[in-house]
């Protein structure tokens, strides 16, 4: 664990593989974890573990609800539409306040300035997940059924990866806040909002969920695109189109044919 002012300068964002396959929604240095006087433990630019992705076929035994009210799925598509347009502004004051406030190797000037700002933007964002998060999995649940439905051309290759990643960001998300009930309840008696051991835990939590919620910033808009594939796909009960039967040649007329 780095001690009280040691800093890690910070690189660019660890990217699998597969994300090299897809087009990235963004680039951004990765940001310095807050410092020891931001309330953070962890050491400068380090990360949890994450897990494999993998797509949410691969996933049985599990079994999401699924809403048939189409009002009700259209809401929560506005919702995920709002944290979508939340997250980018989020990330754009967030580059640009990095962009002004490091070196050219991307030491900040002020670093506890820098991870009083970092913790900022792990909050907003967490804030800005909250309406969409009580949706989230059934959203995921009607993408998975409509996906397998769609016709083979109108199916992108990267959705069912998309898809994986956005169930694992979820998952990870469900058991960091189980894990800030457990914290939360082991504060000492007057730790209350507004003090500092509640909001150093709390800080801390949001920074563990950033990375998850970044996830869903960066892939959720493909929910909507599996959705509007959908409903422009003919269904696959239709009956084929009725073609007209050709007009029965008049009695009594001779019809002319050319040889």
């Amino acid at each position: 664990m780095a001690g009280p002012g040691h800093t890690t300068a910070p690189g660019r964002r660890r990217r699998s593989p597969a994300h090299d396959r897809i087009p990235a929604r963004r680039r951004l240095k990765q940001p310095l974890r807050p410092t020891p006087h931001a309330a953070s433990s962890r050491a400068p630019g380090r990360r949890q573990p994450r897990h494999r992705h993998q797509p949410h076929a691969t996933n049985p035994g599990r079994i999401h609800p699924i809403s048939f009210d189409h009002l009700v799925h259209r809401g929560l598509l506005h919702h995920l539409d709002v944290f979508l347009r939340d997250s980018e502004k989020i990330h754009n004051a967030w580059d640009l306040y990095s962009d002004e406030h490091t070196d050219l190797d991307g030491w900040p000037h002020d670093d506890h300035a820098y991870g009083l700002r970092q913790r900022q933007r792990d909050a907003d964002t967490a804030a800005a997940f909250e309406t969409l998060g009580a949706g989230a999995r059934h959203l995921l649940a009607t993408a998975g059924i409509q996906l397998p439905r769609l016709p083979p051309g109108s199916v992108q290759s990267h959705w069912v990866y998309r898809l994986g990643v956005l169930h694992t960001a979820l998952d990870q998300l469900d058991a960091l806040h189980e894990q800030w009930l457990r914290t939360r309840d082991g504060l000492p008696a007057d730790a209350a909002p507004g003090t500092p051991a509640f909001d150093d835990a709390l800080a801390e939590h949001h920074a563990e969920c950033w990375s998850y919620l970044d996830d869903w910033a960066t892939h959720g808009h493909i929910i909507d695109n599996i959705n509007s594939a959908a409903r422009h796909a003919p269904s696959p009960l239709a009956p084929p189109p009725r073609t007209a039967p050709a007009p029965a040649p008049t009695a009594g007329r001779t019809v002319e044919v050319r040889r």
